[in-house]
């Protein structure tokens, strides 16, 4: 969320809208003075609310609860939130600045009337053990994305978004969603469970979510076809372009190159439709990434040079960035390094003039990881020519693990395949062989047909120390998981 965005829905707020709120959120919460308002499970992992609870300080954590951005840019009056609770507004003041309570009746009744998830508190609520409690946490470990049942807890997860989806009437069951007037908010959830989806692809992959984007790709391309207002053409189109590059940047991740073409010429189309130049460009940059993929760093080369061309006026720095970066990597792997290492620091000259305030939010995944992972790739494809450039490869693979959040899951494993490559080609098999071991045990538990290729293709660069036993056995690993695949 930006601070243009409804920290509720993700709707973009209006230029004289103070209120930290989109008016259909506003209507939805006007009875929000007589009961606190039922917030997503997303709300108690905001920080301040975490720490508080953690800390078994519930008067912290009702502060931090009025002050969480779901409510606004104007934190919850304690006046409203100590008629909730049925105490006066200056109880409520001693409560939060006071030490922490230790009447387990009040504990609990405020607690259960705030909706704090029981895996959250630190003594049972009525009717509840504290061995249902901890069954609860083992169960909702048990079903996190890095536990041992990862699908199980990801497909509860689609299941959740399809639900979201649903229930703004913008995906239907096994019938189709009915025709009706779209307004500005069907606009803006519709981006909002787009980038529901997106935060799924970036954590596990495009193999088990592909067929629900797709799906809710075809359902909302339908809504062209719905009544709107003359001034949310635009918006629909775009908003359907996103759609179709999601489904076709899915498709390419999950290994299905045919429906991801498919996708990504749909997306262009509507994209040129609504006259959004930039987000043509971010399809043709999802085009170009497919190509590299397939290694047709000609054809990629040439697309990326085209758009760059195209953007114009409307290429920000971010833009010129990601584009400059990307051309440096299908020209390192034609073999032109002098022009390659030249690109990456035009990509470097133009990120540092990055003003994330004036980049639109489809750049926000850009970020200095992005930057350092490009020059990791142009790197080690020098380093396949000349060792000399090992050294620089292994130190920018190093740079761009450590740059990469916690939220960029697969990015995080791709440039740790690229680290191990680059350690193959510095004549470092052992540490190449300790991250290569744990790349397949990780590889197992992601749904990304990429990652799971540039895994097996490790073999190419191990080939000079293929003498040694455990580079050997490692090499047949990858050999037999090559013929599974």
């Amino acid at each position: 969320m930006t601070h243009s965005n409804c920290p509720r829905c993700g709707g973009r707020l209006a230029r004289d809208n103070d209120s930290g709120r989109c008016t259909p959120c506003q209507a939805a919460e006007r009875d929000r003075l007589s009961a606190p308002p039922v917030v997503p499970a997303s709300f108690w992992e905001h920080e301040p609310v975490r720490q508080a609870l953690a800390g078994r300080h519930l008067g912290r954590a009702i502060r931090a609860y009025r002050c969480h951005p779901y409510h606004g840019r104007v934190a919850l009056p304690q006046t409203v939130v100590a008629g909730w609770l049925g105490i006066t507004q200056a109880q409520l003041s001693r409560v939060e600045n006071g030490p922490p309570l230790v009447h387990l009746d009040r504990l609990a009744h405020w607690a259960q009337l705030l909706g704090i998830p029981a895996s959250c508190l630190w003594f049972s609520l009525p009717g509840q053990t504290r061995q249902s409690v901890e069954k609860v946490e083992t169960t909702r470990d048990s079903t996190d994305p890095q536990g041992a049942r990862p699908d199980e807890g990801r497909r509860a997860l689609l299941a959740g978004i399809a639900a979201v989806a649903a229930g703004a009437g913008l995906l239907g069951g096994s019938e189709l969603v009915q025709p009706r007037r779209i307004g500005t908010a069907d606009i803006a959830r519709l981006n909002a469970v787009l980038e529901l989806y997106r935060s799924v692809d970036r954590e596990s992959g495009g193999g088990l979510l592909y067929r629900e984007v797709a799906r809710f790709a075809e359902s909302v391309y339908r809504m062209l076809d719905w009544s709107h207002p003359a001034g949310l053409t635009s918006p629909l189109i775009a908003a359907v372009a996103t759609a179709r590059q999601l489904a076709g940047w899915t498709a390419l991740d999950a290994g299905r190159h045919a429906d991801a073409q498919r996708h990504f010429v749909a997306g262009e189309r509507a994209a040129l439709a609504a006259q959004d130049v930039p987000l043509v460009a971010m399809i043709r940059y999802a085009q170009a990434k497919q190509l590299q993929h397939l290694r047709h760093n000609r054809d990629a080369l040439a697309t990326l040079q085209l758009t760059h061309a195209q953007l114009g006026s409307h290429a920000t720095p971010a833009a010129k960035a990601l584009l400059w970066g990307a051309e440096a990597a299908s020209i390192a792997a034609l073999g032109d390094h002098q022009t390659a290492v030249r690109a990456l620091g035009k990509a470097s000259d133009q990120f540092e003039r990055i003003n994330k305030e004036q980049e639109p939010d489809r750049m926000g995944f850009y970020d200095r990881g992005e930057l350092l992972a490009q020059h990791g790739r142009v790197y080690r494809d020098m380093a396949r020519r000349d060792a000399r450039h090992a050294a620089k490869a292994v130190r920018w693979g190093r740079d761009s693990i450590a740059a990469f959040g916690a939220g960029n899951v697969r990015s995080t494993v791709l440039n740790e395949v690229g680290m191990c490559s680059a350690l193959f080609l510095a004549d470092e098999p052992e540490q190449a062989i300790e991250i290569g071991n744990r790349l397949l045990e990780k590889s197992q538990v992601m749904t990304s047909k990429r990652v799971i290729d540039r895994v097996i293709n490790l073999r190419r660069d191990l080939a000079r120390h293929r003498e040694l036993p455990e580079v050997a056995a490692f090499d047949r690993v990858l050999t037999a998981r090559a013929a599974a695949a």
